[in-house]
């Protein structure tokens, strides 16, 4: 499939069509509204989803291989908070505090991206390895960590208190679905995944695009924000993504990864956090700026990542696995 067909596959999806009507919706002031309710149900469904086919898989995949995935998804969320704060306090002036914020963020993963990113390597014949969900939840909380150290060291210990913000993180719905679903589907294997297809698996698309639907209007209502958020982050919120992208498809394809995993490795490094994250900036980094943090991944990287980030790492997993 040549790189053009891939954009135009990503572009013409359900998925990224349904994030654009969203945004269309908004716009449009339309009374279209998802109750919270409908909202949360969406989130749990999609999280325990993926969390109970990872754990299947994992169930019948090689140690070798899922240890050299996830060690590079961890090497990742630790060095992506670490050049991130040092770009953001050195070249963009930002405050330690803000600097950790924002770097937590990108050094962490958007759940909703990874979901996305499956589907479409699905869609476009590569599909990625069945264990991915495991790469994403060992991701998610080491970042973290890691940026608010930073922040700590960065304010003379005034700052960036991890040990309050830790035990919020790994009681997150994110992390216990994830993690809970990754330990049954481990425990009940393909047979029992079987079991549960017809729920988990078949539903699992039209799903997603009903939750990238109200993603699309909420990501939407961030854009007026874009003014605050200020020339310098705007360019890192959209060149950091392929920064990142290139980092993880490279990294994946070099511990074994097929395209489809590597892809998925390259879009969980470029993706940032909005959910994990500013819970656990919110405890420990209180006097960041939550207008910073939040346009600059839900509002900008996010529909980057949708639009741009998905065709991208593709092409870059053909690209390397070629050579």
């Amino acid at each position: 499939m040549e790189p053009a067909e891939i954009l135009r596959n990503a572009l013409l999806s359900p998925m990224v069509l349904s994030f654009a009507l969203g945004i269309a919706a908004h716009f449009a002031r339309s009374d279209l509204r998802f109750p919270d309710q409908v909202y949360s149900a969406l989130s749990i469904y999609l999280l325990f989803a993926i969390g109970l086919k990872g754990g299947a898989a994992l169930a019948s995949s090689s140690f070798a291989q899922v240890a050299g995935a996830i060690a590079a998804g961890v090497a990742l969320g630790i060095a992506i908070p670490v050049w991130s704060f040092a770009i953001l306090t050195r070249f963009g002036r930002f405050d330690a505090a803000n600097a950790a914020a924002i770097a937590a963020h990108y050094g962490s993963v958007s759940a909703v991206t990874f979901i996305a990113a499956i589907a479409y390597v699905q869609a476009v014949g590569h599909p990625a390895e069945g264990f991915m969900p495991a790469v994403l939840a060992a991701m998610e909380v080491p970042a973290i960590a890691v940026a608010l150290l930073l922040a700590r060291a960065g304010t003379g210990g005034a700052g960036g208190d991890w040990r309050a913000a830790l035990p919020e993180v790994l009681a997150g719905k994110s992390i216990v679905l994830l993690v809970g679903g990754l330990c049954v589907g481990f425990l009940a294997g393909p047979a029992g995944m079987k079991a549960v297809a017809p729920f988990f698996v078949d539903p699992f698309q039209g799903v997603l695009c009903l939750f990238l639907l109200d993603m699309g209007m909420v990501a939407a209502r961030r854009f007026a924000d874009f003014r605050q958020v200020g020339r310098f982050l705007a360019v890192f919120a959209l060149a950091m993504p392929v920064l990142h992208a290139v980092a993880g498809v490279w990294l994946g394809t070099a511990v074994g990864l097929g395209p489809g995993g590597a892809a998925v490795l390259g879009v969980l490094a470029a993706s940032a956090s909005y959910i994990a994250a500013p819970a656990a900036v919110r405890v420990a980094l209180p006097e960041a700026n939550p207008g910073l943090y939040l346009t600059a991944s839900l509002a900008i990287t996010f529909p980057f990542n949708l639009i741009v980030g998905l065709p991208l790492c593709m092409a870059l997993a053909r690209a390397f696995a070629g050579s």
